[in-house]
């Protein structure tokens, strides 16, 4: 387990979940199969502030079946980052068996705080100089952060061959624009969906885990609608 930086917890009720979560994450990091050769690596960050809340189980949902399919898959390593609080940003490490990732979810609870998404970019940029990432997944509702500071980061995991798929929920316009820029400039794709396309958010999911192991080839031989959507913009 790591952090991306140290957070302070006041409250009985907050350790309490904290430690739980850290306990699952340490018991997932050991029971991954080190002994499989994946060939492609899969980072899913996730937005958990307060303001998705709502919808957090319908994420769950499809992220559960995008993980069940990566497993299907097979050949694919993923590294689940989310963030919440004020300062909250938190990784597991990178495994082979995703629906260990599912099951995390399912015990992470959405808090308060303003977005990370800078330190996501950050974090895929370290990863990837380390060990090639073949793409970027992030969901989440909102921005709060200064667009020219984190830009840059979106810029070299293109470079670098790391697309970014920014997949938004709901109609936050300023959210929109700059969520457009990070795909844009990273190669990827992005997507906005609400309760009434979910299952839309669902296959497209799918299709980047699809990608994540075979690339734009895969996607192609894939000739679904998703694999359409996301091939529009990637090229």
């Amino acid at each position: 387990m790591s952090k991306t930086e140290p957070t302070a917890r006041n409250t009985a009720e907050s350790i309490t979940t904290h430690s739980d979560v850290d306990a699952f994450l340490a018991e997932m990091t050991k029971s991954s199969a080190s002994g499989i050769s994946a060939t492609g690596r899969l980072i899913f960050a996730l937005d958990a502030t307060a303001s998705r809340r709502e919808t957090w189980d319908m994420a769950c949902q499809l992220q559960g079946d995008m993980f069940r399919t990566v497993a299907a898959i097979g050949g694919l390593s993923v590294q689940l980052i989310y963030y919440r609080d004020r300062s909250e940003c938190r990784s597991s490490r990178w495994v082979t068996d995703p629906n260990h990732l599912a099951e995390l979810m399912t015990r992470i609870d959405c808090r308060t705080g303003k977005t990370q998404i800078g330190k996501i970019l950050a974090h895929a940029k370290r990863e990837t100089e380390l060990l090639k990432v073949s793409a970027l997944v992030f969901v989440g509702d909102a921005f709060e952060e200064d667009e020219d500071k984190l830009l840059p980061d979106a810029h070299e995991l293109g470079r670098l061959g790391v697309p970014v798929f920014m997949f938004q929920e709901g109609n936050n316009r300023g959210a929109e624009w700059v969520f457009r820029e990070i795909a844009r400039l990273s190669k990827g794709a992005y997507c906005r969906f609400d309760e009434g396309s979910a299952n839309q958010l669902g296959e497209l999911l799918k299709a980047v885990a699809v990608f994540a192991v075979g690339g734009i080839a895969a996607l192609e031989a894939s000739k679904d609608a998703a694999a359409i959507k996301l091939l529009g913009q990637m090229r």
